[in-house]
C-alpha cells in the first residue's frame, strides 16, 4: 500500500554476538552469574535490557536516582 514498508510488531529474532569483555566487565558478570544463579547470557541480557530502559529515561529527561536504606538519595550518572 503506497510503498511504505510493513513494521512488525514482534521482537526481533535472538541474534548471536561475539564481543571482547574489558577485565571489569568480565568479572561483573563471574560476579552476578555466582550471585545469582543465572548463566552468563542471561546477564549480560538483562544488563544489555537494563542499559536500554535507562538510556531511555535519560532521553526524556528523567534522573537515575538511588536511596540508600538512611533515605539519602544519590543521583546516578551513566557515561
Amino acid at each position: 500500500m503506497g510503498g511504505q514498508p510493513v513494521r512488525s510488531l514482534r521482537h526481533p529474532a535472538s541474534e548471536r554476538y561475539s564481543v571482547t569483555l574489558v577485565p571489569p566487565a568480565v568479572q561483573a558478570v563471574a560476579e552476578l552469574t555466582e550471585a545469582t544463579g543465572l548463566s552468563k547470557a542471561d546477564v549480560i541480557n538483562r544488563a544489555v535490557q537494563i542499559y536500554a530502559y535507562l538510556e531511555a529515561q535519560r532521553t526524556e529527561g528523567r534522573e537515575i536516582l538511588l536511596r540508600d536504606p538512611q533515605g539519602a538519595l544519590e543521583r546516578v550518572h551513566i557515561v
